[in-house]
């Protein structure tokens, strides 16, 4: 009980706040275009539909060959609940905690569903002068179904006539993006996706280039129609993307995570966020969080830089202890002593609360910490 009133005192400080990366809801849907409705179409199809999926979810093409998930490509209706008919395609729909559970015990290293959202300026010449891609627009729904089928959360801009005059094929081109960021900032996404489309003849041609953070990446990419095209660039963007936010298994360690600055608007998009890194949240001390959960420490800095949260650096950590506990930590700043030399307040459970006043038991912390602030 004394957690959860903690809880509900967080609520009154609500603030509503934009949650910037985007857990997808269809992450586990996959539409495969189908030529009939007879078994043996319909068992390739879902065989693709597999493929498609750990691609999605590991960004590695050749995860699928590997023996033991090879295995499961064999009969794929293991893993999904159900599938059914619709516009001359199939679409399946995979049991996520079947799915995830079957691909990790295949030594497979995930990507969550929690991604990166992605703002893309995508410039198309067709024959008839450039034309920037906006929200709304007919031919936004390619891109859209190209990003849904690789996983990315995708966004468009307005493509008002402003926009229209911005430099979107030189960015694309890797020349200068400084009006390009600048125009970006009114959508506030994690990254920032600039294609030049081209077509020529039958053939549809793009240079594209990806800022992700500090980070930036280009390409080029074709197709014979402009969904093919689209569909080519979300899936490099995809294969960029996922090293950054995958773990394997046998790769995580006890973490105990400490996060300052929460309101209730911040406690949901964290809980949202660690959910898929089994997150337990075992203090709540005014606007401190604390939970521990068994995770990469890789992965879990790159997914709380999508939450916009930033890493205390180890110095400000070891100035903390020193205002708190009066004297050094016993071991280095980053890392929690051990059990017999830090004790600290757990939240009890709602069974057997403590009247008011009266001190829970001490619980150590575990593993390495980190520490966090919006």
């Amino acid at each position: 009980m004394r957690l959860i009133s903690r809880l509900l005192m967080l609520c009154a400080a609500c603030f509503a706040l934009p949650s910037l990366a985007a857990p997808l809801s269809n992450l586990y849907e996959v539409r495969e275009p189908v030529a009939d409705q007879q078994p043996e179409e319909r068992e390739a199809a879902l065989q693709r539909a597999f493929d498609t999926l750990v691609l999605r979810l590991t960004g590695d093409p050749e995860a699928s060959q590997r023996p033991a998930v090879a295995e499961l490509r064999k009969n794929p209706q293991q893993l999904i609940s159900r599938y059914a008919y619709e516009n001359e395609g199939i679409r399946a729909f995979f049991d996520p905690q079947t799915t995830e559970r079957s691909l990790r015990g295949a030594g497979l290293a995930l990507w969550g569903a929690n991604r990166p959202s992605i703002l893309s300026w995508w410039l198309v010449d067709a024959g008839e002068g450039a034309r920037l891609i906006g929200d709304g627009q007919d031919q936004s729904g390619a891109l859209r179904v190209a990003a849904q089928h690789r996983g990315l959360p995708l966004r468009l801009p307005l493509a008002d006539l402003g926009e229209q005059m911005l430099g979107v094929a030189e960015a694309a081109q890797g020349q200068d993006a400084q009006a390009l960021r600048e125009a970006s900032e009114r959508y506030d996404a994690d990254a920032l996706l600039a294609v030049s489309a081209v077509q020529t003849g039958s053939q549809w041609e793009a240079s594209w280039h990806l800022w992700l953070g500090e980070e930036q990446t280009r390409g080029k990419a074709s197709g014979e129609t402009h969904e093919a095209l689209a569909d080519a660039v979300m899936l490099a963007v995809s294969k960029f993307l996922a090293p950054r936010y995958t773990v394997a298994a046998g790769e995580v360690e006890d973490i105990t995570l400490e996060v300052l600055g929460a309101d209730v608007s911040r406690f949901a998009e964290l809980e949202q966020l660690l959910t898929p890194l089994a997150g337990r949240l075992i203090r709540v001390e005014s606007d401190r969080l604390v939970y521990r959960l068994s995770a990469s420490p890789e992965q879990l800095r790159a997914q709380l830089a999508l939450a916009r949260l930033h890493e205390v650096p180890a110095e400000e950590m070891l100035v903390d202890t020193l205002s708190t506990e009066g004297q050094p930590p016993e071991q280095g700043p980053a890392e929690v002593p051990a059990p017999e030399a830090q004790a600290t307040t757990e939240a009890p459970s709602d069974e057997g609360a403590l009247p008011e006043g009266e001190k829970p038991l001490l619980q150590p912390d575990v593993g390495l910490l980190l520490r966090y602030r919006w």
